[in-house]
């Protein structure tokens, strides 16, 4: 079998032939046991981390970006001032961003990376990754047990893991835990779509918007994440299906 090549490209400029209904329906079977076997594999390999924030944000977000250079500088003093773990998507654009702050610091920069049909996504300042083949799994990995998740501008991708993260919050599914979205230039216009439009018609509580907070302020970020308490994990889902 030929290795797939790695590379460090935004996504959507990949090849990717959807699969059908019939493929999907003949490798049933095949497709349980890899969904099983990547859920198990990842829960296994976030032991490994047990201080982590995850980091998110989009992919198509150049090294020259202000956002890029802050997501460095933040990955940098997470690993260096809190010695926590840098978690990402392990691809290009912010994710990069967090990953080389962290390895260039000496922290430790792990990435939760994608495989594509002809390719494996992945930046270079990974100190270790693990490999998926479906995105449903590797999102809910990355939305594990960290202690703080930090949103950065982006794509459908991160707005997808940014209301299934509030989603789990707001119905108890997992911990209380924060989210920060930094880039308040791109965020609060958002924020006040929200209030206008979603808290407006009745469709969240005003305590809904509670569960995130916005801020440019690095010292105001390592602030929140440091006085965020050690989550549970695997030991607090466990009890909770008891």
């Amino acid at each position: 079998m030929t290795e797939k090549e790695v590379v460090n490209l935004p996504l959507k400029d990949l090849n990717i032939k959807p699969l059908t209904k019939q493929e999907i329906h003949d490798t049933a079977v095949e497709r349980v046991h890899l969904i099983s076997k990547e859920f198990s594999d990842g829960f296994n390999f976030l032991r490994n981390y047990p201080r982590s924030v995850t980091i998110f944000g989009g992919n198509l977000i150049k090294e020259n970006n202000p956002y890029y250079i802050k997501a460095r500088a933040l990955g940098a003093r997470i690993a260096n001032e809190l010695h926590y773990s840098i978690l990402t998507g392990g691809g290009p654009g912010i994710m990069e961003a967090a990953n080389r702050g962290a390895f260039e610091a000496g922290g430790e920069s792990v990435g939760l990376t994608i495989e594509l049909p002809l390719h494996q996504i992945q930046n270079p300042y990974l100190n270790k990754h693990l490999n998926f083949h479906y995105f449903f799994s590797r999102k809910v990995c990355l939305a594990f047990s960290a202690e703080s998740y930090v949103f950065f501008p982006g794509g459908f991708g991160t707005f997808d893991e940014f209301f299934d993260l509030l989603t789990l919050i707001q119905t108890g599914k997992i911990e209380k835990v924060p989210v920060i979205l930094v880039g308040s230039d791109f965020w609060k216009p958002f924020d006040e779509l929200m209030r206008k439009e979603m808290l407006g018609l009745g469709t969240i509580d005003k305590d809904d918007l509670d569960l995130y907070t916005i801020t440019d302020n690095e010292n105001e970020i390592i602030e929140i994440i440091k006085n965020a308490p050690v989550r549970h994990g695997i030991k607090f889902i466990h009890n909770h299906l008891e």
